[in-house]
């Protein structure tokens, strides 16, 4: 009979996150997981098959920690322009506040190995799909609100701002200042077709007296 694991799965996945998101796939070693996770080799491939299994399991832990929190920031409660605004700017608040550039696991995984790993650009593209998914709900949500014209395209709006998201990063860690990178959220975000306070309020009428 197998004895059971001595030690906490998710533990050990989210320490290898933390070694893989810091250095890449190529300069992680085997030494270099066990090293962090305390555990030995026997214990890394008897619990995770290889090397490759694990990054895979440490990516796929941080999309979901990244798409869970942009779903929450895009889907909570309250109008939703505000909210989509304050998503944008906390976005590029992260990016000038990585003093270290470290960047996000994600874009740097893409970079590293999806030309290369069917497994890793297939995790990456359905990522991507959930963000722009939950940038363009809330785009539409604001649509319906009157706060946003109705008659833009809420897709294309969804891969303007995601465009812009992901670039803030690759501007990040090239070295711009918080100027820019704040400048061009701003920017962003300026380029929304907003409806007029007034207009908004007659929207919000006319929904509120059609029989």
């Amino acid at each position: 009979m197998a004895r059971p694991r001595q030690f906490d799965e998710e533990e050990v996945v989210r320490a290898a996150r933390d070694q893989f998101w810091s250095v890449g796939y190529n300069g992680t070693s085997i030494d270099d997981l066990s090293a962090v996770t305390g555990l030995g080799r026997g214990s890394l491939y008897g619990a995770f098959e290889d090397k490759h299994a694990l990054f895979l399991r440490a990516l796929d832990s941080y999309n979901s920690d990244a798409l869970g929190a942009w779903r929450t920031a895009l889907g909570g409660p309250g109008p939703a322009l505000p909210m989509l605004e304050r998503h944008v700017r906390n976005v590029a608040d992260g990016v000038v506040w990585d003093v270290e550039r470290r960047g996000c696991m994600m874009a740097k995984s893409a970079a590293e190995l999806s030309a290369v790993d069917e497994g890793v650009a297939e995790r990456i593209a359905a990522v991507v799909r959930g963000l722009h998914g939950a940038l363009q709900g809330c785009i539409a949500r604001a649509q319906a609100e009157g706060s946003l014209d109705a008659d833009a395209d809420a897709d294309t709006l969804a891969s303007l701002l995601l465009a812009v998201l992901r670039g803030l990063e690759a501007l990040g860690k090239a070295g711009a200042t918080a100027e820019v990178v704040s400048g061009a959220a701003e920017q962003a975000l300026a380029l929304l077709p907003r409806v007029p306070a007034e207009g908004s309020q007659k929207r919000s009428a006319m929904r509120v007296s059609d029989p």
